[in-house]
């Protein structure tokens, strides 16, 4: 079996989450990923994480969770050395990714019309809180900040007025989803427009709407909006119920499932015919459904309604999440054993997918900044002198350049 990107180069100079989990999709899949990191001041998320002591190494695990598989480069681009060296490398690459506010990496002559003169068919992925264009594209920002900026928080919570973020970053890894895809689709058509790269606008509120898109296809569509309403949804067949012991999720969603939740359950009478009336009559089903629920633990009704084809699972935590079988055999996970580093047993998630002719492989653990600084440039064609010369011009930072006099 063959990755499926095996071959190709990625530079990868962004940070913190939806950038470095782009470029680490790709790694997954085999291609040679390449961390750039400014040597004073490398990606915030190595900072961040669990484990203070991680964290204080400049290892957090906010920066592990999607640093497996590449190799790590520090060059300070804001020097003449580092910028001339980059672009050495850019003639190497198939891809370029960066996440800074746009138009940055153009003031420095970083940008894509820069590249593309060096390398016609380099795919530059630029990813950013509100995309290259509009009145806001200087505007910065986290998952944090898109989620209350999108409308998502506000249709998150109880409807007490108080809004809710999500409890994982999903505008982060949606975002980086969406630019590893983006960045795959740039790959393909490069294969059939005789090698022509391309430039990839990726805007976070983009992807926060994206996942939006049936309530906001509905909202403008009605000029009804969404709001806040916990674990509430549209029929009471869906919803979280209040077992015995703990909470339960379920979903009999179409007409088919509620008909088989009725029926099991010895309500026949509630059974509806049309998605409309099951509205109409939304607060009856609920309080049925409570009452019925709340007499047995939530075990018994996960194993109940599993029986008869009606999805429904008890509310678990990460913990127990992780934990069960299913996971295991799914092989999500990498475990990293590197007996007598600090990072043994470091475990970390792949991808949500597996290929049948495409294994997901890590062919590395996370490394420190700059760890493969002269390696990735003498690969590029960079000989001894001219790294020394590099170092002592600044390319490396004020640190290295200091001890190379």
């Amino acid at each position: 079996m063959h990755q499926a990107f095996k071959g190709l180069r990625v530079i990868d100079t962004t940070h913190v989450l939806a950038g470095p989990f782009a470029s680490y999709q790709m790694a997954v899949l085999g291609a040679e990923v390449i961390k750039l990191e400014d040597p004073g001041d490398p990606d915030q998320a190595r900072l961040q994480g669990s484990d203070r002591a991680l964290s204080d190494a400049r290892m957090g695990t906010a920066f592990l969770a999607q640093a497996s598989g590449k190799k790590a480069l520090a060059l300070d681009l804001k020097t003449d050395a580092g910028q001339r060296a980059l672009k050495r490398l850019i003639a190497t690459a198939d891809v370029f990714v960066e996440n800074y506010r746009p138009g940055a990496f153009e003031a420095l002559g970083l940008g894509y019309e820069d590249f593309k003169a060096v390398n016609s068919g380099l795919i530059y992925c630029s990813i950013s809180a509100f995309g290259a264009s509009g009145p806001r594209r200087e505007q910065t920002g986290y998952d944090n900040i898109l989620q209350a900026f999108s409308g998502m928080m506000d249709m998150t919570g109880w409807g007490d007025g108080r809004a809710v973020k999500c409890g994982a970053p999903v505008i982060d890894y949606a975002t980086g989803t969406t630019a590893a895809y983006a960045i795959t689709a740039a790959l393909f058509q490069r294969e059939r427009n005789g090698g022509q790269g391309q430039y990839v606008d990726v805007s976070m509120l983009d992807v926060a709407l994206m996942l939006m898109s049936a309530p906001a296809t509905g909202a403008i569509w009605s000029g009804e909006f969404p709001k806040a309403k916990g674990n509430t949804f549209p029929f009471a067949t869906i919803g979280c119920y209040r077992a015995s012991d703990a909470d339960i999720m379920i979903a009999a969603s179409n007409l088919t499932q509620q008909k088989r939740l009725w029926t099991a359950l010895g309500r026949e009478e509630l059974i509806k015919s049309d998605n409309n009336t099951r509205l109409d009559n939304h607060a009856e089903e609920q309080t049925a459904l409570s009452e019925i629920v709340a007499t047995m633990p939530a075990a018994y009704w996960e194993d109940f309604f599993g029986k008869r084809r009606i999805p429904a699972v008890r509310v678990r935590s990460l913990q127990e999440a992780l934990s069960d079988p299913q996971v295991a055999a799914r092989g999500v996970f990498h475990r990293h054993d590197l007996p007598g580093a600090p990072l043994d047993g470091l475990t970390v998630p792949m991808a949500g997918f597996a290929m049948s002719d495409s294994p997901k492989v890590l062919s590395m653990p996370p490394q420190r900044v700059g760890a493969q600084t002269e390696q990735v440039l003498a690969d590029a064609g960079f000989d001894p002198p001219e790294i020394a010369e590099l170092r002592r011009e600044g390319a490396f930072g004020a640190a290295a350049a200091k001890a190379a006099e």
